[in-house]
């Protein structure tokens, strides 16, 4: 183990930097999805209702690594057959695409559920007090839902960070791949999957001991 760390640490360390960054993308992208799908499904509105339901049942019911496959072959063999040539998609982009779609589905449901966990009576006050619906989703409702999201949402970042390893099939050079890669080198498995294993416990852990945290306080703060 302390072979691989001293002579694959800095890959692993720029690989774990790489993971960490396109989940943090990927989480970014996937609030501005699911906040638009999850009012969707929030509306009085059967037409959006019906889209946003569509939305979040096929993209979780599409399999990650499909989607991936799907993004980084197909997209550029769709966009090709438009005639429009040398369009390619790289790992990164191909990974944060698939990873947004697919985190997107999860926190539309989040983001619903934080927004029906609020009282209807903050929705009626409000529009007693001559304010519009988009008004007071806007100023009363989504910020009392957000304290209510927060600790799900931590957990999201935490499953879509192990959801990085799966686009290791796209050649994206995340921690597993990478970690692939100085297993190979050194013909050394036990300790190469140890070494890759630790550092995904660290961080997740890290996340973890972070959730439960603000779940704390967002609990008390009620």
């Amino acid at each position: 183990m302390i072979f691989i760390i001293q002579v694959y640490g800095g890959m692993l360390l720029a690989a774990m930097g790489r993971t960490l960054l396109m989940t943090l993308l990927s989480l970014v992208f996937a609030m501005v999805i699911g906040m638009i799908f999850g009012l969707m499904n929030v509306v009085h509105n059967r037409f959006f209702n019906c889209i946003g339901t569509i939305y979040v049942d096929a993209v979780r019911g599409v399999p990650l690594i499909v989607l991936a496959y799907f993004i980084y072959f197909g997209m550029p063999s769709a966009i090709k057959g438009l005639g429009i040539a040398g369009f390619r998609l790289n790992g990164l982009q191909a990974g944060t695409i698939a990873l947004s779609l697919n985190c997107g589905a999860y926190m539309a449901e989040i983001i619903r559920a934080g927004i029906e966990s609020v009282d209807r009576g903050q929705m009626e006050a409000g529009r007693s007090l001559g304010l519009s619906y988009s008004s007071c989703m806007a100023l009363i409702v989504v910020p009392q839902a957000v304290r209510t999201m927060i600790p799900s949402i931590i957990n999201q970042f935490i499953i879509t960070l192990k959801d990085t390893s799966i686009l290791s099939v796209i050649g994206f050079p995340e921690l597993t791949n990478v970690g692939k890669t100085a297993i190979g080198n050194t013909l050394r498995p036990l300790e190469g999957w140890a070494v890759v294993g630790l550092m995904y416990m660290i961080v997740i852990v890290t996340l973890s001991k972070l959730a439960k945290r603000v779940e704390r306080r967002v609990n008390r703060g009620r």
